[in-house]
């Protein structure tokens, strides 16, 4: 087959991508194929999912492969001395990044923070990165997610990571010094399901440069970037498969765009684009790793790119913490305050204690990463999950507990004199968290997939719809003889008190873990006896088993967290009744979410939906004026 020429180029020209009708097979290969099949470091989730309980793995808390100590210290000194002298409120509420603002955060290295000293970055660990990212989003959401998209995501990432040398010392200092990047990779079409991406890069005849076709959504910072990562599908010829390939471009090039600016419920001072791509020529030096290799670029990068969010929401957890602290000790109903009556009181201690461990939980995944000897994709992943399912419960009960003046606005709480406390705008700027950089869904997909990759190793031709039958029965027989040993190792593991007495009255939430974990495991297997390969489709099923580990993996660190904490000041116990409360908490859902492993109502909800798409209930929808209808329906 020869290769794309000056033909081609000429295509890509005159034509823009079409649409790509992929088939479900298709769409699972091309993700697939970007998974990371090799687990040559150890992940305390993956051994959960395992059945086993690895408490050595995360206590002590890892240590930093690298401490940046004293320096990352006096930075966060400046930061936060700098950020008093901002107004975050209303750089949130207008679009964009002043200038002056611009500036400052660049003289102080904030935009290479993440960055190796050796390309003119500060070199810092993920622990003051995170915590520079808290300090920054619990003052203006438009500093942290410019800084954020930038350093998490955007082309700093990747490029420490994959590029070249000559890759690095071309863009990493112009990068520090305050070039803003952002990551391209959503389109209209296409979001989880990268199969169908319609942009395209052609190579030319020379082999010298691509040339860069299509339309990508939601690019966080590209009204303000100078460079993207973007993400294109490159085509096949002369023994190369093609797929997905990551490019670093220049939005100063001939040909690019950002043809809409997008607004939100939350976030308003974020920087978010629709940038178009037309006959874009870039270097083939400006490719980063080889073709095909994007897709495995992008699920690297967002493995530490994800650790921000956990750390920003336990940050927001914080900040709901004080307002509820002082608004329910001064505000009084019916002749006391209202933190004295066990509805708003019980609603105050669990927003301390799943603060507790949502800090927990972010200073373990970046200890993690720090460390530099585990692989995190699994803790990231469920770090995210939890951190943000768990920052909407707390800021909406934040909320409830303001009552009105949760649900106005701080401009207008100023104006009639009110402090303005803007939790109506945390809440909107929390929700964001259960969706960007990979949904709850799709996080409890990615982690299920690795929960189950054992079972489906040793089922080979079951697996496959496209086998013959007979390897099809030949693999289930010794699939079925895994499964029972799966089983019988996970019968037993009872672990009592004495087994974890290190962690004193915590010890029992430890066994409860560890029993849990072997539970856990039996029903990965018992699920995959019932649904055999159709266990994916079984999503309600897959995700109470994801939420289960989730719950576990909280627990554990909250324990671990506080046992450190009272060892370091035994004067303290604070963080055990906290750690207490969270536990037994977790307990309960853990509990429920075995209980209601294989609900019985799972089909006819799913039925019902069905029905519900087919028009069967539309009656119900009668006497409104209805919404606008979304393209492609017709009414």
């Amino acid at each position: 087959m020869s290769s794309p020429g000056v033909d081609a180029v000429e295509s890509a020209r005159r034509t823009p991508p079409v649409h790509r009708e992929v088939s479900e097979k298709e769409a699972r290969q091309v993700a697939e194929a970007a998974r990371e099949k090799e687990w040559t470091l150890p992940s305390f989730v993956r051994e959960l999912y395992l059945g086993r309980l690895r408490m050595d793995l995360i206590d002590p808390f890892p240590a930093p492969e690298h401490e940046d100590g004293e320096r990352g210290r006096e930075f966060l000194k400046k930061l936060e001395a700098y950020l008093r002298t901002v107004d975050g409120d209303a750089l949130d509420s207008v679009p964009g990044m002043p200038r002056d603002v611009h500036a400052a955060l660049a003289a102080l290295g904030a935009f290479g923070m993440k960055i190796p000293q050796e390309y003119g970055g500060l070199g810092l660990s993920h622990r003051t990165y995170t915590q520079a990212l808290s300090l920054c989003g619990t003052h203006s959401s438009t500093i942290s997610s410019t800084l954020s998209a930038h350093q998490s995501i955007g082309v700093p990432q990747p490029l420490v990571v994959f590029g070249t040398e000559e890759q690095k010392r071309r863009y990493l200092p112009r990068l520090a010094k305050g070039a803003i990047s952002g990551f391209a990779l959503t389109e209209t079409d296409v979001g989880s399901d990268p199969a169908r991406m319609r942009c395209e890069a052609v190579l030319s005849a020379d082999g010298k440069e691509y040339v860069l076709n299509g339309t990508k959504l939601w690019c966080t910072n590209a009204p303000i970037a100078e460079l993207l990562v973007v993400m294109a599908r490159t085509p096949a010829g002369e023994g190369k498969k093609g797929g997905i390939t990551a490019f670093i471009v220049e939005m100063s090039s001939k040909g690019v765009s950002v043809t809409h600016r997008c607004s939100f419920m939350g976030l308003p001072g974020i920087e978010n684009g629709v940038v178009h791509f037309e006959n874009v020529r870039i270097p083939v030096e400006d490719r980063l790793l080889e073709e095909g290799r994007g897709l495995k670029l992008a699920l690297v990068t967002l493995n530490t790119g994800r650790l921000g969010i956990p750390v920003t929401c336990a940050a927001t957890g914080k900040w709901c913490l004080q307002v509820v602290r002082e608004w329910a000790g001064v505000r009084k109903q019916w002749g006391a305050p209202i933190g004295k009556h066990e509805a708003v009181a019980h609603m105050i201690s669990s927003i301390a204690s799943d603060t507790f461990a949502m800090e927990a939980v972010s200073d373990l995944g970046v200890a993690l990463a720090d460390s530099g000897k585990f692989d995190i994709r699994l803790e990231a992943a469920m770090g995210k999950l939890f951190n943000s399912e768990t920052g909407w419960r707390v800021v909406d009960r934040t909320m409830q507990i303001r009552g009105g003046r949760g649900y106005e606005t701080a401009e207008s709480l100023a104006a009639r004199g009110e402090a303005p406390i803007g939790v109506e705008r945390a809440l909107r700027s929390m929700r964001i968290n259960r969706i960007f950089e990979g949904s709850s869904e799709i996080m409890r997909l990615f982690i299920a997939r690795e929960a189950v990759d054992p079972h489906l190793e040793k089922a080979g031709a079951v697996a496959d719809a496209d086998a013959p039958l007979a390897d099809k029965a030949k693999d289930a027989v010794g699939l079925g003889v895994h499964m029972a040993g799966w089983v019988g190792q996970n019968l037993l593991g009872w672990s009592r008190k004495p087994a974890y007495g290190r962690y004193g009255d915590l010890s029992g939430h430890v066994a409860f873990a560890d029993r849990s974990a072997h539970r856990l495991a039996r029903g990965i297997a018992v699920a995959m006896a019932r649904h055999g390969p159709k266990l994916e489709r079984r999503q309600a099923v897959l995700f109470r088993l994801v939420d289960i580990g989730a719950e576990l993996l909280a627990l554990c660190a909250t324990c671990v967290q506080a046992t450190a904490m009272v060892k370091a000041n035994p004067a303290d116990t604070s963080p055990v009744r906290l750690a207490d409360l969270f536990c037994r908490q977790s307990r309960k859902r853990v509990n429920d979410l075995f209980k209601r492993l294989f609900d019985d109502t799972d089909r006819d909800a799913y039925r019902l939906a069905q029905g519900v798409l087919a028009g069967e209930y539309k009656w119900l929808e009668q006497g409104i004026l209805p919404p606008p209808a979304p393209e492609g329906v017709q009414r």
